[in-house]
């Protein structure tokens, strides 16, 4: 896990979106007309996350595990979900591509469900169920749960509509937000880098013009988060994830869909 200083990231919002674009320059570069063809896209969504356990370990003799806590995904609160996506497709095999997708997911604890607790907090036993908000006054990820990807793609190409399927590994780096209940609790929040991602998707685009096309997806995704907490102790949970995306791209380079008639 990486903790990421507030100086570097004063910017948190605008700094995500150019290293999201700036991770899509090279594909756009090798993209160019003298090459194969490459995409880039924009999306919007939903997501959802199914319930996980948290574990939450401190110095202050906690150490304790939430089960089955459920999360809000929030995805039309500010900021909106939204992601970005680049595909270079292969010269020699143009059903095959490579991608880079990132995607703005968030999620928020439920701070009224009661769930299955175990282990010590400030070294009182607890459980065998409690309310999530009896621990957490703030447990969320919402400037973005944060998931970047380099995977591959395969398309089945048409004139106009084109189904595809993908798959991709990369990282979780979630904007953690966590602040326990009680006075003088330290609150943590703050970019870091905190584990594995791993996603699979498939959908369908349809050819609006020869290098324009909007697109639908599903996908599911999974996401280690190990998290540092500020005054000691750490929090980890693993979080799968299903978001539902529509969006438009913009074909570079190659050759225009076969003979569409627009």
């Amino acid at each position: 896990m990486v903790r990421l200083g507030v100086a570097q990231l004063a910017a948190r919002r605008g700094t995500l979106l150019k290293l999201a674009a700036a991770a899509m320059f090279p594909l756009a570069w090798a993209a160019s007309p003298a090459h194969a063809e490459m995409q880039i896209g924009v999306y919007g969504g939903w997501n959802g996350s199914f319930d996980s356990d948290i574990h939450l370990s401190q110095p202050n003799r906690t150490n304790m595990t939430l089960s089955d806590v459920p999360w809000d995904g929030d995805s039309f609160g500010d900021p909106p979900y939204w992601g970005l996506r680049g595909t270079y497709w292969f010269n020699n095999a143009p059903s095959w591509g490579v991608i880079i997708d990132y995607n703005h997911a968030k999620v928020i604890a439920d701070q009224g469900a009661v769930v299955s607790v175990s282990g010590t907090r400030d070294g009182i036993p607890v459980g065998p169920k409690d309310r999530v908000g009896n621990t957490f006054q703030v447990m969320e990820f919402t400037d973005g749960l944060n998931e970047i990807y380099l995977g591959g793609q395969y398309r089945w190409i048409h004139d106009r509509w084109t189904p595809y399927v993908g798959f991709g590994v990369g990282v979780s780096f979630p904007h953690v937000e966590v602040r326990r209940v009680g006075p003088g609790q330290p609150y943590t929040f703050e970019y870091q880098l905190d584990g594995v991602a791993v996603e699979g998707l498939v959908g369908l685009e349809y050819h609006v013009t020869p290098r324009v096309s909007i697109f639908g997806d599903y996908k599911l995704s999974f996401s280690s988060n190990d998290a540092e907490l500020n005054g000691g102790g750490s929090l980890q949970t693993d979080v799968w994830t299903n978001h539902t995306i529509f969006g438009v791209s913009y074909r570079f380079g190659g050759a225009p869909v076969p003979e569409a008639p627009y």
